[in-house]
């Protein structure tokens, strides 16, 4: 379709952000408004508050300071100023005449000035006078008027898009194609597709400005189902087109209770029983089981897991367990094979890593593929080609396999034979609702709690210079026969290329404004009985910068941790090393292990009692929670210590509060997809969820679960219901085209 406006060079500048039709740029939607029906003035502005201005320019001026060129400009109302500034400003200076209307976007600070307030980096567009034409003025002035991020420079900027979308509007008005059921539509009282879009772009004079701002207008909630809805329906597809295929109905006769019986090391929790009815009654269908079991560091998962491998190996099959690490496969061989022990039935343990030997790789194989081997525990290695299993049952996969290896499955079976169930394990606490859109393909299971015999960690901050205080601490738990990691955010040096890195874009790095919640006044946590000598609310005066792993361990082990036996794991040692430092650490040899967030997930070692963590703010919570989780796994009474630098952004101190007050995983993770966003939070690209243009997986939770149950109630209803049919047909077309195209959500065919 031909869009006014848009030529070829401009078109491929719009491709190279992913805006390739005319319903692309209708999406691309505005990100605020600003209301130019009724501007703020000057004397109602008050600091602290994010505002929009519009003002007459009085006049600008370009400082060269030392550091920096600084660019001034002072805009007016009447006898009232204000200064706006913005630090590296050279490319600003001409943009702006004395006597242009300005408006203004951005958070109000006092100023020690004349005009005792100003903005700094503000937001800034020039308004249209006399001299532009009609349209212009129409769109921009006296009206709720939508602001986009650019889609190419100054070029492609809000006024361009404003123009192009109004007249693609126009040209499309009673021509854009519906995309929902019209009875869905009135059901659900949404506005129809066209209004909407109309209504986004351009708000109607009395559209509740709060709602805009929010996305809550009808208009909003009525594109961000759609989102949403399609989503779904291209999920629920995959769920359904799954339990079509043909799977493994397995019987769960005395035999296989038995079997559970015997191995269970303490009587397990409501929920494990839970989760273990679901996951049964899923391998008793004849559909292949697609499960996740999430739970929260120590809920238990591993012991679940092996509850159902035994089903299948009771069945007569074979079962698989694929861990990301060698070392977390080692360790849940041994602990598979401590537990079997106590089984009458004499299973046969296999485990396959990349690190044997390759005669016992060849033994192994030959094993797994004569059937000997009824339970199968290794690395990616089990997914080579080499590796054939003789009748293989169950897959149990953790997350970090989890992209990438569903597809990869018919290596793991023969030919004709049926497809193995799969159980995905996550450490990584999501609320149900989003678990079910990020893994959605997969039914959800939830462990909720902990398993007797689990002690609480005690959870303190301190600020840096309490170093030795800590350093003393730890000498204690090591003279009590105890473990510690002590865990650095760098390897050595800068922060360039270390992959150990995942520090949060704080507001005070990244330059973002904080949300409301973000801003409001935290009290710092007190470690008094921890460390009694002093106080934790003393003003941190340490030197900025970071802390290596290298340099500390040089550091401890010849000052303050001389005379212990102290370790260094980073991610720049070999697999080798890696696997003989934790194989030292856990057999007791280490007392205390330096390391940066390699540690994080699998080691489990439980006569280890303290975990420190420097420059804790700068970790994100996700992080903080799984190197925590590193402790507390025996009897003994556990202690984790956030240790922090000078400076702590408002969100870091959310974070390290919240580590303090809680240790409910689910908990921590709300409030981590609140700080950092969904697409963040879940790593999108590298999870497989798409980039959404409407919704927002936090913000729209309530319509993600509408969707959801919508997407099932449509799939659900034969294609052929009396006079639906052609409304039917365009949505399963809307599905299969626009979003395979955006999403790859739906296979061709």
């Amino acid at each position: 379709m031909y869009v006014r406006g848009v030529g070829p060079r401009v078109a491929e500048m719009l491709a190279s952000k992913d805006i390739q039709t005319a319903e692309d740029l209708l999406y691309h939607l505005p990100f605020r408004y600003e209301d130019r029906q009724n501007p703020r003035s000057l004397d109602e502005l008050k600091p602290g508050e994010m505002a929009s201005v519009i003002a007459e320019v009085r006049g600008s001026i370009l400082l060269r300071t030392r550091k920096m060129p600084i660019f001034e400009l002072t805009v007016g109302q009447g006898r009232l100023a204000m200064k706006c500034i913005w630090f590296n400003g050279s490319y600003l200076q001409g943009k702006f005449l004395a006597g242009q209307t300005v408006a203004v976007y951005g958070r109000v600070e006092p100023s020690r000035s004349t005009s005792n307030l100003k903005m700094i980096q503000p937001q800034f567009e020039v308004l249209p006078d006399a001299t532009d034409d009609a349209e212009t003025r129409l769109l921009e002035v006296g009206r709720i008027t939508p602001v986009y991020e650019s889609l190419g420079g100054a070029r492609l900027a809000s006024r361009w898009q404003r123009k192009v979308i109004f007249n693609l509007l126009e040209g499309m008005r009673g021509a854009v194609p519906e995309c929902l059921p019209r009875e869905m539509l009135a059901r659900l009282s949404l506005a129809d597709r066209e209004t909407a879009l109309r209504e986004v772009h351009f708000p109607t004079e009395g559209t509740p400005f709060g709602q805009l701002q929010s996305w809550a207008t009808p208009a909003h909630r009525r594109l961000i189902f759609e989102e949403l809805f399609f989503l779904e329906l291209g999920l629920e597809l995959k769920r359904r087109r799954v339990r079509e295929r043909a799977g493994i109905s397995f019987a769960t006769g005395e035999n296989v209770r038995e079997a559970i019986r015997e191995v269970l090391p303490f009587h397990p929790t409501k929920a494990q029983k839970r989760a273990l009815g679901e996951i049964v009654a899923d391998m008793r269908q004849a559909s292949p089981m697609r499960r996740l079991l999430q739970g929260d560091v120590g809920s238990g998962k591993t012991i679940v897991a092996l509850q159902a491998m035994l089903v299948a190996i009771e069945n007569g099959y074979q079962a698989a367990l694929m861990a990301p690490t060698e070392i977390l496969a080692t360790q849940h061989f041994l602990a598979a094979r401590k537990l079997l022990e106590k089984s009458s039935r004499n299973t046969r343990i296999v485990l396959l890593t990349g690190s044997l030997d390759e005669d016992q790789k060849r033994h192994s194989r030959g094993l797994i593929n004569r059937g000997e081997a009824q339970l199968v525990i290794g690395t990616h290695a089990l997914i080579e080609e080499k590796v054939e299993f003789d009748r293989l049952g169950l897959v149990v996969v953790d997350e970090q396999h989890r992209f990438g290896v569903l597809q990869r499955f018919k290596l793991m079976k023969k030919p004709n034979q049926a497809e193995p169930d799969v159980l995905v394990m996550t450490a990584t606490p999501i609320p149900r609702t989003l678990a079910l859109t990020l893994y959605g393909d997969l039914e959800v299971s939830i462990l909720d709690e902990l398993p007797p015999g689990r002690t609480p960690i005690v959870t303190r901050r301190v600020p840096g210079e309490m170093a030795e205080e800590v350093w003393d601490f730890v000498r204690k738990q090591v003279a009590k026969g105890r473990q510690a990691y002590i865990v650095y955010p760098v390897i050595e040096g800068t922060k360039d290329d270390q992959p150990e890195l995942d520090f949060p874009r704080d507001d005070a790095e990244a330059g973002l404004v904080p949300p409301p919640s973000a801003r409001k006044a935290t009290r710092k946590g007190k470690s008094a009985d921890l460390f009694p000598k002093t106080a934790v609310e003393a003003n941190p005066a340490a030197k900025s910068g970071l802390k290596s792993a290298v340099e500390m361990y040089e550091k401890l082990r010849k000052g303050s941790l001389a005379g212990i036996r102290v370790g260094l794991l980073h991610g720049r040692l070999d697999a080798d090393e890696k696997e003989i430092i934790m194989r030292r650490f856990q057999r007791g040899d280490i007392d205390v292990l330096v390391a940066t967030t390699v540690i994080e997930v699998g080691v489990d070692v439980p006569n280890s009692t303290v975990m420190v963590v420097e420059h804790a703010e700068r970790f994100g919570l996700a992080q903080l929670h799984q190197l925590r989780g590193r402790v507390g796994r025996g009897s003994a009474k556990s202690y984790c210590v956030l240790m922090t630098g000078p400076r702590i952004s408002p969100l870091g101190e959310e974070r390290l509060n919240a580590m303090v007050r809680t240790q409910d995983g689910f908990e921590l993770a709300e409030l981590d997809l609140t700080q950092r966003g969904p697409g963040e939070f879940f790593g999108t690209r590298q999870a497989g969820l798409p980039d959404f243009r409407v919704a927002n997986l936090v913000r729209d939770r309530q319509l993600l679960e509408l969707a959801k149950i919508e997407a099932a109630r449509f799939a659900a209803v034969p294609d052929k219901s009396t006079g639906a049919e052609a409304e039917r047909a365009r949505v399963w077309a809307r599905l299969k085209e626009a979003w395979q195209r955006r999403y790859g959500l739906v296979e061709a065919g």
